[in-house]
């Protein structure tokens, strides 16, 4: 094989310390990297004017695989009407690759169970994967926008889905669930809402050629009750742009911390290897208000990293050293802050990752 280019792209506040970190795990695979660096976000905004440079946009095009920090700044969250702001970055990447599906797995570490805010029988042994719609829906509808003055000012979301862009991501749904435990839940609003009833009207038609699977619709607020009351009910969960926001977010205190979960952003697009390029990012933010401490957890970071190797390069045995490694360092007390439970041992951000290389 040749080299692994890849596109690094930490952003703005943990973002640049917790990619070091998983640059540093893929160093100690001894793989042959080509890494790429550049600004993007809140960053780039204040150099460069735009959060996505064209710069960027076209290193994270050339590359096999793109690792993303994160992106937001404290100063553009107080103006909500500002016509540039960190977020593009990410969303530009999703639409200019057309990385339609994200890929949020959710799995419970046994050493973490104390770490959830619910009860140990409940978490034990959750494994599964909220699919995304990434490209589409309401972030990306149009008319948006606010309008109008006070006291008269209005907003306007259009979400938005043509059929084509439902097929495909629930056509990976169907395969990710036939490579699994063969179950598949499609959550949706089509009580109340339109496009809820395109999307369940394609999976009905698609269930057909897998009957192999075992296909259920589920309500999205139907669906965030149950990932607190039986995880374990759930292998792949399918769902369109914003809900797929909301239950991952929530999904994420099944594991404890957002600071434990991963995520891959894939495409149809083959790079020069023949996997799916794709984009590879924690799911939790920016975090500025520990950024520069040293103490951010690096473990979501690291996890995604694992997710390239497989996704992205088909390198199925080093992803699972790297899994095997965090599991390890978990299993040995080791804990960021966000993750400490009574009697462990709290390292930094280096730290903790100092010891998944160890065992590797």
């Amino acid at each position: 094989m040749t080299s692994l280019r890849i596109a690094v792209l930490p952003g703005d506040g943990i973002g640049p310390e917790v990619c070091a970190e998983a640059v540093r795990v893929l160093q100690a695979l001894n793989l042959d990297l080509e890494l790429h660096t550049a600004d993007v976000g809140g960053r780039a905004i204040k150099t460069q004017g735009t959060a996505l440079p064209e710069s960027a946009l076209r290193m994270a095009q050339d590359a096999d695989a793109i690792l993303f920090g994160a992106v937001g700044t404290p100063e553009f969250d107080k103006d909500p009407k500002a016509s540039v702001r960190p977020e593009q970055a990410i969303l530009g990447l999703r639409k200019a690759l057309d990385l339609f599906a994200n890929l949020r797995p959710v799995r419970t570490f046994d050493a973490l169970t104390d770490a959830s805010p619910l009860k140990p029988e409940i978490v034990r042994g959750v494994d599964l994967i909220i699919l995304r719609e990434l490209t589409a829906g309401a972030y990306f509808g149009k008319p948006q926008g606010q309008f109008g003055a006070p006291p008269e000012r209005y907003a306007v979301d259009t979400t938005h889905y043509t059929e084509a862009e439902v097929r495909r991501l629930l056509i990976m749904g169907f395969e990710l669930a036939r490579a699994r435990k063969k179950k598949l839940t499609q959550a949706d609003k089509a009580n109340v809402m339109a496009t809820g009833r395109l999307w369940r009207a394609v999976a009905h038609e698609l269930r057909e050629e897998y009957p192999d699977v075992d296909y259920e619709d589920m309500y999205a607020d139907a669906c965030a009750m149950h990932l607190l009351r039986a995880p374990r009910h759930f292998d792949i969960i399918a769902t369109e742009n914003l809900f797929g926001d909301i239950l991952s977010d929530e999904a994420a205190m099944l594991a404890g911390s957002m600071g434990m979960l991963p995520s891959a952003s894939l495409g149809d697009t083959l790079n020069r290897h023949g996997y799916r390029r794709g984009l590879y990012e924690p799911i939790h933010g920016a975090a500025h208000d520990i950024a520069g401490q040293g103490v951010a957890n690096p473990l979501a970071m690291i996890l995604s990293a694992a997710m390239m190797l497989r996704w992205s390069f088909g390198m199925h045995a080093q992803a699972e050293r790297v899994e095997r490694a965090v599991e390890q360092a978990l299993n040995d007390g080791y804990r960021c802050r966000d993750i400490a439970t009574h009697g462990a041992r709290v390292v930094g951000t280096r730290e903790m990752t100092d010891a998944v290389i160890a065992r590797l």
